[in-house]
C-alpha cells in the first residue's frame, strides 16, 4: 500500500471538482481501500477488509513462485545470456482496464464518492447472499439463536370489522290501528276452539291412560276397529278445529319458511294416514295408533297461534295509542339510544320472522326428510312395506316436539302485556334483538335526573351584579344543553336577565365551558376546573355539585346545585345492574359523574363514562330520528330500562327455548328410528310418547315465564 504521509489529504470536493473540469487526479491521490472504508465504511467493514485482504494474498503468491522458476543460474560457457522475462502488467491495470471493455463510455464524468459508494455496497450484498447459502448443520451441532425483539410497543392492529348489511328502505305499512283490530280478530279467532280442542284430547287420552295403568275399559279394550274409529274421528274432528296450524304453516312455506306448525300439520296427516291404513291394509303390524300424540301436536300449534296473535295485538294497540309517540328506542354502534318518537318503520319491523323462525327454517327441513328416509329404512328395508306410514306416524309425533310453535310466541306474548302497563311497545323480536345485543343503553342527565330533582338552594356573588351573573350562567348553560339549563331558566325569569350572544364556545374534558361574550371571557364550571383554568378560590369553599361562574379569570358567582335521587331511577338502575345491562353516561353536565351516581343512588351500578367528545356524539345522536325498535309513551329512565331489560330477557327465552326443543326434537327423532327399526311398539306406546314430549316442555315453560318477571 502507498504510504499515508506522501500524500495529501483526501478530499472529495476537490475530486469531483477535478473530474468534472475533465483534468486527471494526481498520482499521489490514490487511496487504498483501508481509506476509502475508513471514510464510507458500514458495519461490516472488517469483514470486507478480510476477503480483500485474502484476495491479493491469493493473487500474489503465483506471482512469486514464478521468477524462482525461471531465473537462471551462472552463465553456462558457450550460451547466450537469456533474456530477461518482461515484467508483468499490474493487477491494478487489469482490474481498470476489464470495465472499459466491456462498460460503454459514461456519458459525464462520475464523482468520487458515487463510485466509491456503489463499490462499498456492491461488496455487502455480495457478502449477504453468501452469508445466505449456510452449510447443513450436523446431527448434534448447535443452532444459532437469533436475538428477535419480543416486546410489543403497540398492539398490532386487528382486522376490520365487517359492516352490517343494510337494512331494505321502509315501503307501504298498514296503520296501527287497523293492525291492532287485524290482530284482535285472529287472537279472536285462534282461541275460540282451543275449549273444544282440550276437551277432545281429554276424551282420547282417558281410555289410554286407563289401558296402561292396568285397567280394563269396556268397549275399547281389545277392540281394534273401536279403537281405530274412535282414533280418526277426534283426529279428524281436531283437524277441522285447529285448521288455523294448517293455514299458517302452508302459508309460511309460501315464503319459505318451514315452522314448526308445519312439521306438527304433517305429523297428524301422517297418523290420518294410518289410521286408514289400519282398516284398509291387513299387513299392517298390530301396534296402536300414535292419534293421541298427533292431536296434542295441533293443540300446542293451536294455542301457539292464539299467543302470537295477542302479542301483536297488545303491541299494535300500545303503539296505536298515540300517533306521534313522544319517545323511541333505536340501536346505535355503542347500544340502545332513546331518541324523538316517530311511527314509521315499527309496524315492518313487528312483522319480520324471529330468530326461532330462521332457525326452524334451516333446521326443520333435515327432519322432515330423515323421518321418511328412516320409516323407509325400518319398514320397507325390512320387508314390511305395510308398516310405512306406522313408523312415519310414530316417527313424526316424536320429532315434532309440541313447543315449536310457542318459542317465540309465549315469551313474546308476556312481554308485550308487561310493557303494555308501562306505557311501552316492542317491534316483536326483530326490534328487541336489535336494541339488546349490545347489553348496553345510552343515558342524558334528564334520564338519571328529570325535571324536578335538581334544584338550586343558593347563589353567592363575587363583586358582580346579579343580573349579569344569571345571565352569563344561563348564557352557557343554554349553550351546552346538559341538565342545567332549566335551572338557569328559572333563575334567568326570576332575576329579569337575558340570553347574551356567545362566541368561541367550548367543552373542556375537566368539566366545564367557556365562549367570549361581549369581549370578556366566560367560564362555567366545577371547583376543580376552575383550579385547572388558573382561576382562584376562597378558601374553605366546598361544594361538592356547586357551579362556578368567572369572568376574564375571575371568580364571579357561585351556584350551590343539589341534586335529589329519584325512586324511579334508582329502581330502573337496579334493574339494569340484575339484567347486566351497562348504562352508557352520555352527560353534558359536568356534575353529573360516576362518583355523584354512588353518593346519590343506592344501586351500585357501574357505568361507562366515555371521554368527552364521545359523550357529546352519544348526547347528539338522541336528537335524530333514527328507526323505531320500540316506542315510549310516558317520561322517565323507567320504562325506557323495562323495554330494553325485557327486550333482552326475550332473545334469551327465546335462543335457549329454541335449542331446547330443537334438541327435543333430534332426541325423539333418532329414539324412535331405533325403536321402530326394531318393532318395538310397545315400548313406544301413545301415551309414553306423549310423556316424553310434554317433559320436554317443561324447561321451554319456565325459559319462557321468566321473560315476563323482571
Amino acid at each position: 500500500m502507498a504510504d499515508k504521509e506522501g500524500k495529501r489529504p483526501y478530499s472529495a470536493l476537490t475530486d469531483a471538482e477535478d473530474l468534472n473540469a475533465g483534468t486527471d487526479v494526481a498520482p499521489d491521490g490514490d487511496y487504498s481501500l483501508e481509506e476509502i472504508l475508513a471514510e464510507y465504511g458500514g458495519g461490516r467493514r472488517r469483514h470486507i477488509l478480510d476477503e480483500v485482504d485474502g484476495a491479493l494474498e491469493s493473487a500474489a503468491a503465483p506471482a512469486e513462485e514464478t521468477p524462482e522458476a525461471d531465473a537462471p543460474g551462472e552463465d553456462a560457457p558457450g550460451k547466450a545470456p537469456a533474456q530477461p522475462p518482461e515484467p508483468p502488467a499490474p493487477e491494478r491495470e487489469e482490474v481498470q482496464e476489464a470495465p472499459e471493455e466491456t462498460l460503454p463510455p459514461p456519458p459525464r464524468p462520475v464523482p468520487i464518492e458515487q463510485a466509491v459508494g456503489q463499490t462499498v455496497g456492491d461488496l455487502m450484498d455480495r457478502q449477504a447472499l453468501e452469508t445466505d447459502h449456510r452449510p447443513r448443520r450436523g446431527l448434534f451441532s448447535r443452532k444459532r439463536v437469533r436475538m428477535e425483539e419480543t416486546e410489543q410497543l403497540y398492539e398490532p392492529p386487528g382486522p376490520p370489522p365487517e359492516p352490517e348489511p343494510e337494512e331494505p328502505p321502509i315501503g307501504p305499512e298498514e296503520p296501527l290501528d287497523e293492525a291492532a283490530k287485524r290482530a284482535l280478530k285472529r287472537w279472536r279467532r285462534a282461541r275460540r276452539p282451543l275449549g273444544a280442542a282440550v276437551l277432545a284430547v281429554l276424551v282420547l287420552l282417558a281410555p289410554q291412560a286407563a289401558e296402561a295403568a292396568g285397567y280394563t275399559v269396556p268397549v275399547w279394550t281389545g277392540n281394534a276397529q273401536v279403537q281405530t274409529g274412535a282414533c280418526a274421528a277426534v283426529l279428524a274432528l281436531m283437524c277441522i278445529l285447529c285448521r288455523g296450524v294448517f293455514a299458517r304453516g302452508f302459508s309460511r312455506l309460501a315464503r319459505r319458511y318451514f315452522t314448526g306448525e308445519l312439521l306438527l300439520a304433517f305429523s297428524a296427516l301422517a297418523a290420518l294416514l294410518d289410521c286408514g291404513a289400519g282398516i284398509w291394509l291387513p299387513g299392517r303390524s298390530a301396534a296402536p295408533l300414535y292419534a293421541l300424540p298427533a292431536c296434542a301436536g295441533l293443540l300446542f300449534g293451536q294455542w301457539g297461534c292464539a299467543q302470537r296473535a295477542r302479542a301483536r295485538y297488545d303491541t299494535f294497540r300500545t303503539a296505536a295509542l298515540d300517533s306521534a309517540p313522544p319517545y323511541l328506542v333505536t340501536d346505535l354502534e355503542k347500544g340502545a339510544c332513546k331518541q324523538p318518537g316517530s311511527v314509521p318503520g315499527f309496524w315492518t319491523d313487528a312483522e319480520k320472522p324471529s330468530f326461532s323462525e330462521i332457525w326452524q327454517a334451516a333446521f326443520l327441513p333435515v327432519v322432515f326428510v330423515a323421518s321418511i328416509v328412516f320409516a323407509g329404512l325400518g319398514s320397507l328395508g325390512q320387508g314390511r312395506g305395510a308398516d310405512f306410514l306406522l313408523n312415519w306416524s310414530a316417527i313424526l309425533a316424536a320429532s315434532a316436539a309440541l313447543m315449536l310453535p310457542l318459542t317465540d310466541a309465549l315469551p313474546a306474548a308476556r312481554l308485550a302485556k308487561r310493557l303494555q302497563k308501562a306505557g311501552c311497545a316492542v317491534a316483536g323480536c326483530a326490534g328487541a334483538e336489535r336494541i339488546s345485543r349490545r347489553r348496553s343503553m345510552i343515558l342524558s342527565d334528564q334520564d338519571l335526573f328529570p325535571p324536578g330533582t335538581v334544584s338550586l338552594n343558593g347563589v353567592k356573588l363575587f363583586g358582580e351584579e346579579m343580573g349579569k351573573a344569571v345571565s352569563y350562567g344561563a348564557s352557557l348553560a343554554r349553550a351546552s344543553g346538559c341538565g342545567l339549563r332549566r335551572l338557569f331558566d328559572n333563575l334567568l325569569v326570576s332575576e329579569g336577565g337575558s340570553i347574551q350572544p356567545l362566541d368561541d364556545f367550548s367543552f373542556y374534558e375537566e368539566g366545564g365551558f367557556s365562549a367570549n361574550i361581549h369581549g370578556e371571557t366566560v367560564l362555567l364550571g366545577t371547583a376543580s376546573f376552575m383550579r385547572k383554568m388558573d382561576v382562584r378560590l376562597p378558601s374553605g369553599l366546598n361544594l361538592r355539585t356547586g357551579v362556578f361562574l368567572s369572568i376574564d379569570r375571575q371568580l364571579a358567582a357561585v351556584f350551590a346545585v343539589k341534586y335529589k335521587p329519584s325512586d324511579n331511577v334508582d329502581w330502573a338502575l337496579r334493574l339494569l345492574r340484575k339484567n347486566r345491562i351497562r348504562p352508557i353516561l352520555a352527560s353534558r353536565d359536568p356534575n353529573v359523574n360516576p362518583g355523584l351516581l354512588a353518593r346519590k343512588f343506592t344501586a351500585k351500578v357501574k357505568p361507562e363514562y366515555p371521554p368527552l367528545s364521545d359523550r357529546l356524539a352519544y348526547s347528539e345522536q338522541e336528537s335524530a330520528a333514527g328507526r323505531p325498535r320500540a316506542l315510549l309513551l310516558r317520561e322517565g329512565l323507567l320504562p325506557y330500562a323495562e323495554t330494553v331489560a325485557g327486550s333482552r330477557r326475550l332473545c334469551r327465552a327465546v335462543r335457549a327455548g329454541t335449542a331446547l326443543t330443537l334438541l327435543a326434537s333430534v332426541a325423539g327423532l333418532l329414539l324412535s328410528f331405533y325403536l321402530t327399526g326394531l318393532g318395538s311398539y310397545e315400548l313406544m306406546s301413545p301415551v309414553r310418547l306423549l310423556a316424553f314430549s310434554l317433559l320436554w316442555t317443561l324447561p321451554v315453560f319456565l325459559l319462557d315465564d321468566l321473560a315476563g318477571r323482571y
